[in-house]
């Protein structure tokens, strides 16, 4: 007996769950949702089953014929919830019913008044990394890949869109709610039910639901955005390009495997730029800025249907292999699409995110190994860029080395031999020196695998532009100062390499200086704002503190909330009163996974 992964309570001796049929009551007043799941299992068992739960209140369990299992559910571990066990006798399937908390880590219940439309009540799943276990019981690591089919109920005047093919609208039927609920509630009137199917074999952490008011609009045969009704036209404007970003996924990594590739823009708490839900990527609407700038994140997103989706991290120690893939796939498609000047900017501002987080953990060095050791620690706590930026080095590293018509040979190669699998850092290491024998005496495998930091012979990326946005950025503290012909021809992703490579604190002069030409601080584009703002928080500059608050009120992205509290509470006396004052005010508006990255940075910095 032995666990396999550090983040789950799944046993190695145990059969993996195959398919999971779901039902689930959408109860909006009280913030829950009352649930009942039927796992499938590879193989009949006897003896104990581990399954995964968080905050769940489990009601019974039972077997194919109706008779009830026994089951226990123990005290909550800090990182992996409680284990709940259940013991089978030669039984291939077991159901459960359930009822979430309002507490729910992977939920977010939004009252009307927090929604864009105002109108009806909106509630959404984040499960990545460990959170679909507090929507339903299951062994929630990626190695368990599931099938799934749902039925969702819901008020009729609502919708509900899943990572799942959309299979039927009906009205609730008897005996349909199998144990979710009493059969008088799931009956009720003014309520239908959705039918979802996924049928290809996916992690538990993209699971993914959301329910609202919610329309959408089509962008190809194969796309379409969904969105609140006051968000929707915005929304296709954005994003009129994806079908041509798909096509050049295609012709890079291979046929899309999802059928579909539809993009849901959230409510502005969402924690995430984009989570890559296949057949339904969630995305935040800080990346709505009207000039289509904000497409890189779909670009990334886009890319997970390959690496990531496709080709899955065993564990969250072997992160890098979603993430890293992912960001060199991206970057490849930006490329294609836009050209080699602005995928070299793409790089720099991802090696200057790389630099930082080196310096985050240089008191925790686990953390800055592409394959690392998490066991007892919250990936949500360590989450970082590095895996995504030093992932990406690793792999253009090798792509020099052998060449880009090999590497692209290589990729595909990859993606077609594990595709549907989930796989650890040791079976990529033996794939490729299976592909490129000698690779090992070339670059240092090891040291990009296991080591700490960012190896020697990782490239600094260079460009024309590049280079002269960093020296223009460089020049600040010498007194230099941007001219209106130095940035004429400047895109958003220009500003941010400038903003994002000044020093973090400047005195009160110079914060004035660089915001009265340009209006950093009142920017539609968040990547813009939000670094400019950053300068001011960690400068403890008071006359962005209004804004600033009003920031952190605005939205729920850990992107933007992580340094602008950070910044507050490293600044003056003042400014970590009002980061302490903000947070009370607006924890409620954000998601309990944003609520516990800003809980964990006031324990920090509290001194």
């Amino acid at each position: 007996m032995a666990p396999l992964d550090p983040h789950s309570f799944t046993d190695s001796s145990h059969p993996l769950t195959k398919r999971v049929d779901l039902c689930f009551f959408l109860d909006f007043e009280a913030k829950i949702i009352l649930g009942s799941a039927t796992l499938h299992l590879e193989r009949p068992h006897t003896g104990e089953l581990f399954l995964d739960s968080r905050s769940l209140h489990v009601q019974g369990a039972s077997d194919p014929t109706r008779r009830p299992i026994p089951f226990s559910l123990l005290e909550p571990d800090r990182v992996k919830g409680s284990l709940l066990r259940v013991t089978l006798s030669e039984q291939r399937s077991i159901s459960i019913s359930f009822k979430t908390d309002p507490s729910a880590s992977a939920l977010q219940w939004l009252d009307p008044l927090q929604t864009a439309g105002k109108k009806l009540p909106y509630v959404y799943t984040q499960c990545q990394s460990i959170h679909a276990r507090s929507i339903f019981p299951c062994q929630d690591t990626p190695v368990a890949r599931i099938q799934y089919a749902a039925k969702i109920n819901i008020p009729q005047d609502m919708r509900v869109v899943m990572s799942a093919a959309h299979v039927g609208r009906s009205t609730p039927s008897p005996g349909e709610a199998n144990g979710a609920c009493e059969e008088s509630r799931w009956m009720m009137g003014g309520r239908v039910v959705e039918h979802f199917l996924m049928e290809q074999p996916i992690p538990p952490y993209l699971f993914a639901l959301a329910a609202g008011d919610i329309a959408y609009e089509d962008l190809s045969p194969r796309s379409r955005v969904y969105a609140e009704p006051p968000e929707l036209s915005a929304a296709a404007h954005e994003f009129v390009g994806v079908e041509a970003m798909v096509q050049q996924g295609e012709a890079l990594f291979g046929p899309y495997e999802w059928e579909r590739f539809d993009l849901l823009v959230m409510p502005p708490s969402f924690p995430y730029g984009g989570m890559e839900n296949p057949r339904m990527v969630f995305l935040t609407p800080t990346v709505i800025v009207g000039d289509r700038s904000g497409v890189q994140v779909v670009a990334h997103e886009l890319a997970h249907s390959w690496t990531g989706n496709l080709i899955t991290n065993a564990s969250n120690n072997d992160f890098w292999l979603n993430e890293g893939f992912t960001t060199y796939a991206e970057r490849r498609i930006v490329e294609a699409l836009e050209g080699e000047d602005r995928a070299a900017l793409h790089i720099g501002l991802g090696w200057s995110g790389l630099k930082e987080e080196i310096e985050r953990f240089k008191d925790l060095p686990e953390f800055t190994k592409l394959k690392c050791n998490q066991e007892g620690v919250d990936p949500d706590e360590v989450y970082s860029q590095v895996p995504y930026e030093k992932g990406f080095q690793f792999l253009w590293r090798i792509e020099r080395q052998v060449g880009r018509v090999a590497f692209d040979g290589f990729l595909k190669k990859y993606i077609s031999s594990f595709k549907f699998l989930s796989i650890d850092t040791e079976m990529f290491l033996v794939f490729l020196k299976e592909q490129f024998p000698g690779i090992q005496e070339q670059i240092d495998l090891d040291m990009w695998a296991y080591g700490s930091g960012i190896p020697l012979d990782a490239l600094v990326p260079t460009s024309a532009i590049l280079q002269r946005v960093l020296s223009l950025a460089e020049g600040f503290d010498a007194g230099q100062r941007l001219s209106k012909d130095d940035c004429a021809s400047w895109q958003a992703l220009e500003w941010q390499i400038y903003l994002e490579n000044l020093p973090k604190k400047l005195n009160t002069e110079q914060v004035k200086e660089l915001d009265k030409p340009f209006s950093f601080s009142e920017n539609c584009n968040w990547e813009i704002r939000v670094a400019f703002l950053t300068i001011a928080a960690f400068s403890g500059y008071e006359p962005c503190f209004p804004v600033i608050e009003h920031a952190l009120h605005t939205v729920g992205r850990m992107k933007y909330l992580r340094p602008l509290y950070s910044g507050l509470l490293q600044s003056s006396t003042e400014a970590k009163k009002l980061a302490k004052r903000v947070f009370e005010s607006a924890m409620p508006t954000y998601h309990p996974i944003a609520q516990s990255v800003v809980q964990g940075l006031l324990k920090k910095f509290d001194h």
